[in-house]
């Protein structure tokens, strides 16, 4: 948990006030707690988590369960609004910014998607179902994904439409060319 929260820390470039090093925070203590064998020690840290996850929810405006996997140095840029599926799986060195959903397409049907290493989500953007996102991939901002994307691309636009990517940082002249 303490090599997690030090890298999302460097992420976070370090300042403490970043509202989104607190909600990882929490996300990792409440992932922490489940390594603990004897459910009567577990008690605790678990009703400390559920205050925590519920201030947190509710003065950041972010809901992240533990029970969502999450890898290394995540960032989230802009707080509220965020809302990740406890299904949900991420690579490491995502970032992913205000009003985005990442969980279920359909109430009561599990499968909520799967997303690659250094993916960049943007604001209100909207992934739904048991889909995958490839690496070193691009959500526009309020993109709503409901189909596979693969590594190296872009997903812009509602439904989102895939566009590849010439280099694998692609210049804004050329997204905006592809549109």
């Amino acid at each position: 948990m303490f090599e997690n929260v030090r890298e999302d820390w460097g992420a976070h470039d370090r300042q403490w006030s970043r509202h989104g090093f607190w909600v990882l925070l929490v996300y990792r203590f409440g992932r922490w707690r489940y390594g603990i064998q004897s459910r009567a020690f577990r008690m605790p840290f678990s009703f400390c988590y559920k205050i925590l996850k519920f201030f947190s929810e509710m003065l950041l405006g972010t809901e992240l369960p533990c029970e969502a996997v999450i890898g290394r140095r995540f960032v989230i840029e802009h707080i509220g609004g965020i809302v990740i599926s406890g299904d949900a799986i991420f690579g490491d060195d995502c970032i992913i910014r205000n009003g985005v959903t990442v969980g279920l397409r359909n109430r009561g049907v599990r499968g909520s998607p799967r997303i690659g290493n250094r993916v960049d989500i943007g604001a209100g953007a909207k992934l739904l179902g048991p889909i995958h996102i490839g690496d070193d991939t691009a959500i526009g901002a309020n993109a709503v994904v409901l189909c596979d994307v693969p590594s190296n691309s872009i997903a812009v636009g509602i439904p989102a439409r895939i566009l590849m990517r010439k280099s694998s940082v692609a210049p804004l002249e050329e997204i905006e060319q592809q549109l």
